[in-house]
């Protein structure tokens, strides 16, 4: 799979994901050859690109959950701009319940795990595409919590205003990323601050507790990097889940910036940095999002690479596996035998591949929840 950008689409290009309208109706479906129209409809929708398929790599497992997802962040990430900029401009909400509620409709109810999958950020997006992901996993993970159908609504609207400050911060900054100096680092968080009090500003005829969600969040989030221990009083849930949901789309995010961490990496920053991170949170986290499906490939602390067979749900890191070099498969869950063995990270979905059939998986005893019917395995696995 290829990230392309618009000037270098071709006629014949194999489309790896639907391209969908701001009103998420269905433009071009996966598997789909470009054309000169659908080429110049990329352009126009103002794509900073789309996911090609390679001549000879299969099409992907997408289950109907994975093509409602990027259905939903399609619609919405254009919903959350025009609300955030006219926040900005008129100072006072206009969709804010609405977008909330649809969130919690879509995600804030949900009775099973899903695919959280990410797309490509610019420095012009990355606000509305963040705010619309945290939003939505502080919905599956508060649904997890049985939080109450009104603090939920204030988590989620929360989430979707936390970082509105951050579009003021100009983009000659944001384009130096990390090689800022002390009076631009200054600059950002005054900007981020502001947007605090804007916050309180436009909520105080919509919800108090939103404004205290957001702030408790971001100083709790302040004094933890900066090893203070200032006393703010009894965190909310919310703030506890808004702390979570930031860090974990943050560090899996794609962006022109850096290369993203896994989802097994940023869960395990999460458990290691438990006086920021709560516990019930991150388990709540563990119980809305696939991290360790069956066919997932993944590299081991001592460097051997292997295969989920059965995901654990008592133990997310410590699965039944299929190791490559070998194909003798392996019990995490014995700690008396691997005590000292554990995931390192999952490995990169490669484009040369096999594709193991789940159902074949299934008549050697091995079960699986997906409701795809293929996985994609690198073609060093041996499998």
């Amino acid at each position: 799979m290829l990230f392309i950008k618009p000037d270098d689409l071709k006629m014949g290009m194999r489309l790896a994901k639907p391209i969908y309208n701001k009103k998420g109706v269905l433009l071009y479906e996966r598997n789909s050859k470009l054309t000169q129209q659908g080429i110049e409809a990329v352009k126009n929708f103002g794509l900073i690109g789309i996911y090609i398929l390679e001549p000879a790599e299969p099409l992907p497992p997408m289950t109907q959950d994975d093509t409602e997802f990027e259905r939903f962040q399609t619609m919405y990430v254009f919903s959350i701009q025009e609300e955030l900029q006219a926040i900005l401009q008129k100072l006072r909400y206009q969709k804010l319940p609405t977008i909330a509620d649809a969130i919690i409709r879509g995600y804030g109810r949900m009775d099973h795990k899903i695919n959280f999958v990410q797309n490509l950020r610019t420095n012009e997006d990355y606000v509305y595409k963040h705010s619309l992901n945290v939003a939505i996993l502080c919905a599956l993970m508060s649904h997890q919590l049985n939080m109450r159908r009104e603090e939920q609504s204030d988590t989620i609207v929360a989430a979707i205003l936390h970082d509105i400050g951050k579009l003021n911060i100009p983009i000659s900054i944001l384009k130096k990323y990390k090689n800022i100096n002390e009076i631009e680092m200054n600059q950002m968080r005054h900007c981020e601050y502001k947007g605090i009090e804007l916050i309180e500003q436009v909520c105080r005829s919509y919800s108090l507790s939103v404004s205290r969600i957001v702030k408790q969040a971001y100083v709790q989030r302040e004094n933890f990097h900066n090893a203070k221990e200032h006393d703010i009083g009894k965190v909310v849930l919310g703030a506890k889940i808004l702390i979570v949901a930031e860090l974990f789309d943050t560090m899996t995010a794609m962006n022109h910036s850096e290369e993203p961490a896994s989802e097994i990496a940023a869960l395990r920053y999460l458990m290691r940095n438990a006086a920021l991170y709560d516990d019930k949170v991150v388990k709540a986290l563990v119980k809305s999002i696939n991290f360790l499906n069956e066919g997932c490939c993944v590299e081991l602390s001592n460097g051997e690479k292997g295969l989920v067979l059965a995901a654990n749900e008592a133990d997310i890191l410590k699965p039944m596996l299929l190791l490559f070099k070998n194909n003798v498969v392996i019990d995490l869950r014995q700690q008396l035998i691997y005590d000292d063995l554990e995931i390192k990270d999952i490995m990169k979905t490669l484009d040369n591949r096999y594709v193991m059939n789940v159902d074949a998986a299934k008549q050697f005893g091995f079960s699986s929840n997906s409701d795809a019917k293929s996985v994609a395995v690198p073609r060093d696995a041996g499998a």
